[in-house]
């Protein structure tokens, strides 16, 4: 909630800023007028944190300390289940999650995750940016949050393994697979064959460096920032499914918000996002010559013979059903008729 008591508030990030005087500095010369907690799951080092914190230094700058954000990365706050509570009753006033996680509040927020869907970067964004993704964020309206305009990148998800490479359905038979905790996905490899393990990620490593779970689904920057490559030996360049962060804050908190403050906060939150995107873009590249250099084995996947399966068992039939003609129009309006 906002916080209008007189204690001193130095932001988590230094930015150099206006009249030459940084966003830090500005909150220690100034108390904090509105102080914000944002919570993530996700490391401290990746992309989608990086770029917070740069935008939680330019609000600090732009608002001249009247602004202060705490960021919480890799659910130092509690699991996403925790966090999606705290924020509807305004115990937590930010946070990013994925769209799939909201899904166990939301069930349309994962529609975009559905298994084999976009062909390509070009189909996500125009369908995440248009009328899909406007879709999605009345639902999330609906449970009294306030989604930004601009979502960040998760990206496309790849399977990776301590025993063998995924190369076709029949390697999945019996596979003990960590995936989140989302009703989709868990479905999807259930469909696929697979044993899955639905653990938050906070709780992956361990699940992996002990054997609960054979193998893991994650984009590589988070195979990456995860350090999932440690324990894995392989990875199946799967793109089995894509997924996006949407930046949140709680309705109770927002609507007492001045607008000023709302305007600036939204456009360096959107701005971050656009960056990212692009960051996610440039690094996958790099990010799987780093991996193969620490180790992990890549193998590229068909993912037709996948597809088929999720086809022909109707689980894209109970896909469809599950999130109703409206919302799966428009996906099929992006991604193509895959049912």
């Amino acid at each position: 909630m906002v916080d209008i008591n007189r204690r001193k508030i130095v932001t988590s990030v230094a930015l150099g800023g206006l009249a030459g005087m940084s966003g830090a500095a500005f909150a220690q010369a100034r108390p904090a007028e509105f102080k914000f907690k944002l919570g993530t799951d996700l490391p401290v080092s990746h992309s989608v944190n990086v770029r917070l914190k740069e935008a939680i230094a330019a609000i600090a700058v732009e608002t001249q300390g009247r602004v202060a954000i705490q960021l919480f990365p890799n659910n130092q706050l509690g699991s996403d289940t925790d966090m999606l509570s705290q924020i509807r009753s305004g115990a937590l006033e930010l946070a990013t999650f994925p769209g799939t996680v909201m899904s166990t509040l939301i069930p349309v927020t994962a529609i975009a995750g559905v298994g084999f869907a976009f062909p390509s970067y070009d189909k996500v964004w125009t369908a995440m940016d248009g009328a899909l993704g406007n879709h999605i964020r009345r639902g999330i309206e609906k449970m009294h949050l306030v989604p930004f305009d601009t979502i960040f990148d998760n990206g496309y998800r790849h399977i990776t393994s301590s025993i063998k490479p995924i190369q076709t359905p029949n390697d999945l038979k019996g596979f003990k697979i960590r995936v989140p905790l989302v009703p989709l996905w868990v479905s999807m490899f259930k469909t696929l064959g697979a044993a899955p393990v639905s653990l938050p990620l906070s709780e992956a490593y361990q699940a992996l460096q002990t054997k609960v779970a054979d193998g893991q689904e994650n984009p590589l920057t988070l195979i990456d920032s995860a350090k999932f490559y440690e324990i894995q030996k392989y990875c199946s360049l799967s793109n089995h499914s894509w997924d996006g962060f949407w930046f949140v804050a709680s309705e109770r908190i927002w609507k007492g918000v001045p607008d000023d403050i709302k305007k600036v906060m939204t456009k360096h939150i959107n701005a971050a996002a656009r960056l990212q995107r692009d960051d996610t873009a440039r690094a996958n590249v790099d990010i799987q010559q780093a991996l193969e250099a620490k180790g992990l084995v890549f193998n590229k996947v068909n993912s037709e013979p996948f597809r088929k399966i999720l086809r022909t068992s109707g689980f894209y039939s109970q896909v469809r059903e599950r999130f109703g003609p409206e919302a799966w129009g428009l996906l099929t309006q992006y991604a193509g008729d895959i049912a």
